[in-house]
């Protein structure tokens, strides 16, 4: 597959020409509809419809919540290796608690696609964010995590899930030998119904990166307990932060170089964002909020306001701006060469595979790439 990146005068009519590939092919791979128009500096993936060459296997993942849309669940299962539904959590009476959505519907239809579900354990609070108290409670609770585990167990068995993966962040830094004999503990069992567990981690550096996301996740020691790690490479870029990209790939290697240096790297999934972030400007520290925005959204919106997208050749990230009402905005979000960079870096260092946070937005031409270079497990 070739990218081509949109020039003044382009039109779908004569990109298809250009590459002799069918205009309907190419307007479905990038999710453009009639009569849309294109964005210039807009990356459009181009498939000729050829044999891919032999591809290296690897390990695909999608977050998904039991809330998604049945078509986008269908049509992006057909690149996976599992879907990790979010999310279960428990509170301070060691009661398991599913998601607010219920996950029968979801299961049902992965099931129905012979497709992988794994129950999520996060360390969620009654808001809905991550719960910082009750998670050291909780780490500090032999009996609670006993309790929790049982139910976990007896949730996997009854509703078909075929793994777990242990999302617990804002880890206290004195919580994290505790944290790993947890993950020890529930591997234990559930390796004994013939799974795995996973766990997500902070995106870290060094041992002894500071601040309240990384203090607590010990990569070795976690890296020794589960069976895979997920690490959540993305979010430099976030909501009430300075407007950045989402997933720069100088900041993902240095991620990498580190974790590959304290855990084997047939245990490593690279994290992939499936988003972006539209923030107005000026941007003022504590008052200024991003909002989320699909990929394909952001490149329509940058067709809509007649604004060209550029490529920033560090990070690896397309972004834009564009004016409303009045009011400058900067869209930072991901393309197929932004994705194509992230891929290179799971080849780069050889990792056991890749997983999106989330797959509730279809990026149809991210999938045919993924399957282009790599074979899915």
């Amino acid at each position: 597959m070739e990218i081509y990146v949109v020039r003044s005068g382009d039109t779908i009519q004569s990109v298809a020409e250009r590459f002799q590939v069918p205009k309907e092919q190419l307007m479905r791979d990038n999710q453009i509809g009639e009569g849309e128009p294109l964005a210039l500096g807009e990356a459009l993936l181009v498939n000729p419809g050829k044999a891919g060459w032999d591809r290296r296997e690897v390990v695909c993942s999608g977050y998904a919540y039991p809330f998604i849309q049945p078509e986008i669940l269908k049509e992006t299962m057909e690149y996976l290796t599992k879907v990790l539904v979010f999310a279960y959590r428990f509170d301070q009476s060691a009661r398991l608690i599913g998601p607010d959505t219920p996950d029968d519907r979801i299961l049902e239809e992965i099931r129905e696609q012979d497709g992988v579900p794994v129950l999520v354990l996060a360390s969620l609070g009654d808001n809905g964010t991550f719960d910082r108290d009750l998670l050291s409670w909780f780490l500090n609770d032999p009996v609670a995590q006993e309790k929790v585990i049982d139910q976990v167990v007896e949730t996997v068995q009854k509703k078909g899930y075929r793994g777990v993966d242990v999302d617990f962040e804002h880890v206290k830094k004195e919580d994290s030998g505790k944290f790993a004999a947890f993950v020890e503990d529930l591997g234990q069992v559930i390796r004994g119904l013939g799974y795995q567990v996973s766990v997500t981690l902070a995106p870290k550096t060094s041992d002894c990166q500071p601040g309240a996301l990384y203090e607590g996740t010990d990569y070795r020691l976690l890296g020794e307990m589960a069976d895979e790690v997920f690490l959540m490479t993305y979010e430099w870029g976030y909501s009430r932060g300075q407007p950045m990209a989402i997933a720069p790939v100088n900041m993902v290697r240095r991620v990498v170089e580190y974790a590959v240096s304290r855990i084997p790297r047939d245990k490593i999934i690279l994290g992939i964002p499936n988003y972006g972030y539209d923030w107005p400007l000026p941007y003022r520290t504590g008052e200024t909020v991003g909002k989320s925005i699909g990929n394909v959204e952001a490149v329509r919106l940058a067709a809509s306001q007649g604004a060209e997208i550029f490529y920033e050749e560090t990070a690896q990230s397309p972004y834009f701006h564009y004016k409303n009402d009045r009011t400058d905005h900067v869209v930072w979000f991901e393309d197929v060469r932004s994705i194509q960079a992230k891929l290179r870096v799971v080849s780069d260092y050889g990792l056991a595979g890749l997983g999106y946070w989330q797959i509730m937005r279809m990026f149809r031409a991210n999938w045919l790439l993924l399957a282009d270079t790599f074979r899915i497990l």
